[in-house]
């Protein structure tokens, strides 16, 4: 399960058997949603939410974060999907500790 950001108290990983579409898991204390990542002709074109069976889903203002945080970083993440689920290499994780513009926490 690597995790691959870590951004003011949210980590986002995969699960190491995870299947497509690109989607990362988030977690915020005791909550968790997923984000799948849709692209179309290599445009980021929606970014689904889902809830993990069993688990209480993240806050509506901390998906909001998150999806900011996505449309900002999801080259990076689908880059990170194809190293570890492609290439079977391992991925770094990344401390953000800068605050995505118009993140007003």
């Amino acid at each position: 399960m690597p995790k691959i950001y870590e951004y003011f108290g949210f980590i986002f990983y995969f699960y190491s058997n995870d299947h497509e579409p690109v989607h990362v898991h988030v977690q915020l204390g005791e909550r968790e949603s997923i984000f799948d990542i849709i692209m179309q002709n290599g445009v980021l074109s929606e970014i689904r939410k889902r809830y993990k069976k069993g688990m209480e889903p993240l806050k509506p203002e901390d998906e909001a974060d998150v999806i900011e945080f996505i449309q900002v970083y999801y080259k990076n993440i689908i880059a990170k999907w194809v190293k570890f689920f492609v290439m079977k290499q391992k991925v770094r994780n990344t401390k953000i500790t800068k605050r995505i513009k118009g993140n007003k926490k």
